[in-house]
């Protein structure tokens, strides 16, 4: 029974460190593999919705169009797409330059 203890005091806190560093690293690591070489990413999320437990709508950012799509169990299906609208930080440079001259 005590040998029993031991091993469990000693491996239990030992399994809990190993779990967490795999999180910490998954983190890390995430969004690096896939990516091309020179960082810039073709597909944004811009945006997510929860409608129910299993259903989620997301609007995807791809080749300056915005798509919109429904997650659920069964895959995804595109709802809809329009053009991207211009990003908040490419929209400030400019008005301030407006303003200036």
């Amino acid at each position: 029974m005590f040998w029993y203890v031991l091993k469990l005091l000693v491996l239990l806190p030992l399994i809990g460190l190993m779990i967490w560093g795999t999180l910490k690293l998954a983190k890390k690591m995430q969004g690096q593999f896939g990516a091309p070489s020179g960082g810039a990413k073709a597909v944004r999320i811009v945006e997510t919705t929860m409608l129910s437990p299993t259903l989620r709508l997301a609007v995807i950012e791809f080749h300056g169009r915005e798509i919109l799509v429904s997650t659920s169990k069964g895959g995804l299906t595109r709802l809809a797409e329009a053009p991207a609208r211009p990003s908040e930080h490419s929209a400030e440079p400019a008005i301030s330059q407006e303003i200036v001259q």
